[in-house]
């Protein structure tokens, strides 16, 4: 109980982990974090709270916290001044700059941290050296999201909100287990079920999401596009497409038609048996409003863009856009992994997707960041991957907020080999994580429950954050270690003075999120953009009349299934799929600091078929190596028919685990890499004694 001089307060925020963006009230008591309260106010969550949400306190004063700057002196890490670190900063990147151009250097920020930090990042890159090589980890997520959803409707977002399930017919989920990973996602979808909604799930893997379903349709892995070009084939033959949406609001039918008219009957592709195709597209095409949910599942192959568009033409065939209670809406995995996207961290765009391949649009940024006229790039910057792929060679230097390369990133050990190569490396992060060891220079910054500014929600909902504690020891604003690394370099319109200032900034620039003011954004419900004006109410549903694109249509397209870039063969004869669990998040940098959730899930673990598991003689709790063409991973069994023979699942959040096995081959339109799928081979390793 509190004593009678203490403060006890409750600071309303959004919680820093999924893109759900629940309401949560951190709990502070004489200036320290005490706990968390659910936010009864926020539409979002309705004052419910995951595993995740209600321990998200507990890593902010972690005594192993970065507390001040550190540089790498002969080849050791040594407390440094502000000063010394933002000085050999500036003059390395602009030595690189001025000795190998624009092209030399990488940015990267996370979507982990408020969208003021991520606008100021892209913005610093562009205007101190004129390079579009700018990106954020959706690239690993939701690039494909935002890539195929641009294709097909003219916007890369979700078309609806999250409560708005509840005024559907018929809810598809596809590659989402979101009652393990957007679990308040997944209570609106438990809430639809009460109601009455029938729920499909579409997973190789009988997930924990896929245990309320009323149907759950298994199928073979990252066989997607044969399966909804199947759905598709027999919608049109049994002449249950919107025929009436096709012609006013679409193009592409015809095109589509033709693809599909293969792909009757493909069940030795995606292992659905035909007349459970029949019935799936009968029910979809049927309902009167169906939306489809996906993830993941969808997204992290070769195939991603596809994949997504796959979704887009299965809702335009069917007229099921634009309305309440359907749509196309993905997950987004990190809690502002929308608005990293939306503020210009992206190698081909500014901020509200204004694209940099645009004269008018140069132009117009050029005059608002005091740029002499002509000096932005037009080109395609260099994404994340190929950053990463190309260090040492074309880039020479890069700058990291907030990630976790090491860990989170496809071949963790061709990662470590090309940071090695860099000339010079900078991490900017809260905690000492696997990657700064590859670092010439680690900066502290400030965690969600120390700063104000913004998350974008996959919704397009746009909730405030707000400083609630100090950071600790020397830590400073994410933003304002950018703005001191600018203005050393001479450069003008990085004076901020706080995170308002930041987004105020962003938005005299941008078209579609100018009317989302702070001001705007006290109310629970916040603003979901577009939100063009101050005087505009915000847009919840996408695509209501007309779609995004230029011309106000639709897109279909007919797309011819393509393999996994790696297939299981006889030499490594199972397929690895990978995902999320409940209790924990991405490179558990935070989770793992919370005793609850580290006592739930320890360590990695496999999950292997019963069958596989009989033949190899491999029991519960064993300790199993696997090894793909690019490393090997030890971890223990998990024995479940949760998985199809021949066909394994392990979670991404552990180190020295199963991005050691992963695929680095892109998808190339959105160059996300293959993270869901590669070929392993396992071995038993007999349990020491």
């Amino acid at each position: 109980m509190a004593n009678s001089t203490s403060t006890l307060k409750y600071v309303p925020t959004t919680c820093p982990y999924c893109g759900v963006g629940c309401g949560l009230n951190l709990v502070v008591n004489d200036g320290k974090l005490v706990g968390v309260e659910p936010y009864k106010r926020s539409p979002i969550n309705e004052g419910k709270l995951c595993p995740k949400g209600m321990t998200c306190w507990e890593h902010v004063h972690s005594p192993d916290r970065l507390t001040k700057p550190k540089i790498k002196k002969n080849g050791k890490f040594v407390d440094a001044t502000w000063t010394e670190a933002i000085d050999l900063i500036a003059k390395k990147f602009k030595e690189i700059s001025d000795k190998n151009g624009p092209k030399s250097l990488g940015f990267q920020t996370s979507c982990r941290t408020v969208n003021e930090d991520c606008y100021a990042l892209q913005k610093f890159a562009r205007v101190g050296f004129q390079t579009n090589n700018v990106d954020n980890c959706a690239r690993i997520c939701h690039g494909p999201s935002v890539a195929g959803l641009s294709l097909s409707f003219g916007s890369g977002a979700a078309t609806n909100p999250f409560e708005d399930v509840l005024n559907s017919d018929l809810i598809v989920m596809w590659g989402s287990n979101a009652v393990e990973a957007h679990p308040l996602a997944g209570r609106r979808v438990m809430q639809a079920k009460k109601k009455g909604i029938p729920i499909v799930v579409v997973d190789p893997r009988y997930s924990t999401t896929a245990r309320l379903a009323d149907k759950w349709i298994r199928f073979n892995p990252s066989t997607h596009i044969a399966l909804a070009n199947s759905m598709m084939y027999w919608i049109i033959k049994e002449g249950l497409q919107n025929t009436a949406f096709i012609n006013e609001r679409t193009k592409g039918f015809d095109d589509l038609k033709k693809t599909v008219e293969k792909y009757a009957d493909c069940e030795e592709i995606h292992g659905v048996p035909l007349e459970t195709v029949k019935s799936f597209a009968r029910q979809y095409a049927r309902a009167k409003n169906a939306v489809i949910i996906y993830c993941l599942g969808i997204t992290e192959l070769t195939t991603g863009t596809d994949n997504v568009r796959s979704m887009g033409n299965l809702a335009l065939l069917t007229g099921n856009v634009g309305r309440p209670g359907v749509g196309v809406n993905p997950l987004r995995g990190q809690n502002n992994v929308q608005g990293a996207c939306d503020m210009g961290a992206y190698p081909n765009v500014y901020s509200g997707y204004q694209a940099c391949s645009v004269a008018d649009n140069r132009s117009k940024m050029e005059k608002a960041w005091g740029m002499k006229e002509g000096s932005l790039p037009d080109w395609y910057g260099s994404t994340l991957t190929e950053q990463v792929n190309d260090a040492g060679s074309v880039i020479k230097a890069m700058y990291f907020l907030g990630l976790n390369p090491v860990v989170s990133y496809p071949d963790s050990n061709h990662v470590k080999r090309q940071l090695e190569k860099l000339d010079f490396c900078v991490f900017q992060d809260i905690f000492w994580t696997e990657s700064c060891e590859y670092a010439d220079v680690v900066l502290p910054g400030t965690c969600f429950a120390e700063k104000d500014g913004t998350f974008t929600s996959g919704e397009r909902r746009v909730n405030r954050v707000r400083k609630a504690v100090d950071g600790p020891g020397e830590s400073k604003y994410d933003w304002e270690i950018i703005g001191m690394v600018a203005k050393k370099m001479g450069l003008k319109g990085f004076d901020w003075k706080s995170a308002k200032d930041v987004w105020d900034d962003m938005r005299a620039c941008t078209p579609n999120l100018f009317g989302a003011t702070y001001e705007k954004m006290e109310k629970p419900e916040s603003i979901h953009w577009p939100c063009p004006t101050v005087e505009h109410p915000g847009t919840p549903i996408l695509h209501i009349g007309k779609f995004s694109a230029a011309d106000g249509k639709g897109t279909m397209f007919g797309l011819e299934y393509r393999q996994p870039a790696e297939v299981a063969d006889a030499e490594y004869p199972f397929t690895m799929m990978t995902g999320r669990v409940i209790f924990h998040y991405h490179t558990r940098t935070q989770t793992d600091r919370a005793a609850q959730l580290h006592y739930e899930v320890p360590e990695s673990y496999c999950q292997i078929n019963t069958i596989d598991a009989k033949k190899m003689g491999v029991k519960e709790g064993e300790k199993i190596k696997i090894t793909s063409r690019r490393g090997e991973t030890i971890t223990r069994a998990r024995i479940s028919d949760d998985v199809a023979p021949k066909v394994l699942y392990m979670a991404m959040h552990f180190n020295q685990g199963v991005n050691n096995l992963t695929n680095t081959a892109l998808d190339p339109l959105s160059k996300m890499p293959e993270l869901k799928h590669c070929a392993v081979k396992v071995e038993k390793i007999a349990e020491a004694k």
